[in-house]
C-alpha cells in the first residue's frame, strides 16, 4: 500500500474511531490497518494517535493532520470521480444527512427509488437535528430547513416550506370547528416547546396579528404531536412536510386556510464546495429537484384557499 493508502486507512480509523470497524470497511484485519498506521506515524515522524483498550484519541499533531488528510482523501476521491463520470453510471458511497421532518416522512420514501436509478450507488444516511459538520463528518451533501448560518459549503434551494393548523375530524365534532383566529383561545392546543410556538401568527388588513394559544400538551417532539393530533387530542400548528400525508388521508383537517400566516421558510440542500462535480452528489441533487421541488407533500386546496383571501 502507498502513501495515499495510508492516509485513507488512517482517516477511515477516525471515521469509524477504532481499527476493527475501520478493518471491516477496508477489507483487511484490524493488525493490517494497526501497522498501517504506525507506519504513516513513523514516516511523519510523530505520534498520530494515543492508544487504549477502550478508545483511541488524536494526539495534537494528529489533529492538525487529520483535518488535512480528510481534505487529500477527499481531493482523491473527487478526481477519481472525474474520471469515473467518463466511464460508466455514477457509484461510489453517497452520504447524506437530513432533518427528522423531512428525513423520516419524505426522504426515506424516495430514496428507494434513487437505489433503483442508481444501482452503483451505496448510502450512508443520516437522520438527526443537529446541525452537522459537513467537512468533519464527512457528508457529501444535506438536506435541511430554515435559516442555515453561513459556512464553507453551497446552499441549494430545493421548495419553501409552509406551517399548517390542523385538527383531525373526531376532535372537531367534539369541540366545534374554529372560524376565526380569536376562537383557537377555547380550543385543547398541542404545541412543539420552543420560544413563541404557542403565539400563532393570523392576516389582517392591518399586518400581521398574533394569538397566544393554550397549549394543552406541550412536547419537544413534532411527531409526537402530529400522532396525537391524529387520535384527537387537538389542535396543532405543523410544518406541511410532516402533515401533508394525514391532511391528504384525511386524517386531519386544515383550519383558518384564509387567514392563517404560513411563515414559509426554506428547504435547501446544502454541500462542500465542489462537491457537486461529484457525479454520485451530481445526480442526487438533480433527483433531489425532480422529486422535491414542486413540494409534493402540498394539498392543493390549501393552496386554493389562500389565493381566494
Amino acid at each position: 500500500m502507498d502513501a495515499t493508502s495510508d492516509l485513507r486507512v488512517f482517516v477511515r480509523v477516525m471515521d469509524r474511531g477504532n481499527f476493527s470497524q475501520a478493518a471491516s470497511d477496508l477489507g483487511i484485519t484490524p493488525s493490517a490497518v494497526s501497522k498501517l498506521v504506525s507506519r504513516l506515524e513513523d514516516r511523519l515522524g510523530v505520534r498520530l494517535l494515543e492508544r487504549s483498550t477502550r478508545r483511541l484519541a488524536l494526539t495534537p499533531e494528529g489533529e492538525t493532520f487529520l483535518a488535512r488528510a480528510r481534505q487529500i482523501v477527499a481531493d482523491i476521491e473527487e478526481a477519481e470521480a472525474e474520471v469515473a463520470r467518463v466511464r460508466g453510471a455514477p457509484r461510489g458511497k453517497l452520504r447524506i444527512n437530513a432533518g427528522t421532518a423531512f428525513g423520516l416522512h419524505q426522504l426515506t420514501r424516495a430514496l428507494p427509488e434513487f437505489l433503483a436509478r442508481y444501482p452503483e450507488i451505496d448510502i450512508e444516511l443520516s437522520i438527526t437535528d443537529r446541525l452537522v459538520d459537513l467537512i468533519d463528518e464527512q457528508t457529501d451533501i444535506a438536506v435541511r430547513s430554515g435559516h442555515i448560518p453561513e459556512g464553507p459549503f453551497v446552499q441549494r434551494k430545493l421548495a419553501e416550506l409552509e406551517r399548517v393548523i390542523c385538527a383531525a375530524p373526531s376532535y372537531l365534532e367534539k369541540r366545534g370547528t374554529p372560524q376565526t383566529a380569536a376562537d383557537l383561545k377555547a380550543h385543547d392546543c398541542i404545541v412543539v416547546a420552543g420560544p413563541g410556538l404557542n403565539r400563532w401568527p393570523f392576516k389582517t388588513r392591518a399586518g400581521i396579528d398574533v394569538v397566544e394559544v393554550r397549549p394543552r400538551v406541550t412536547t419537544d417532539s413534532a411527531e409526537a404531536a402530529m400522532r396525537m393530533a391524529i387520535e384527537g387530542a387537538g389542535i396543532i400548528r405543523l410544518s406541511d412536510v410532516i402533515v401533508g400525508d394525514p391532511l391528504k388521508k384525511g386524517e386531519l383537517v386544515p383550519l383558518l386556510t384564509a387567514i392563517h400566516h404560513v411563515e414559509p421558510f426554506p428547504l435547501a440542500a446544502i454541500y462542500p464546495t465542489g462537491r457537486n462535480r461529484l457525479p454520485r452528489v451530481a445526480v442526487f441533487l438533480e433527483f433531489l429537484r425532480e422529486r422535491f421541488g414542486h413540494a409534493p407533500w402540498r394539498i392543493a386546496n390549501m393552496a386554493e384557499a389562500r389565493s381566494s383571501t
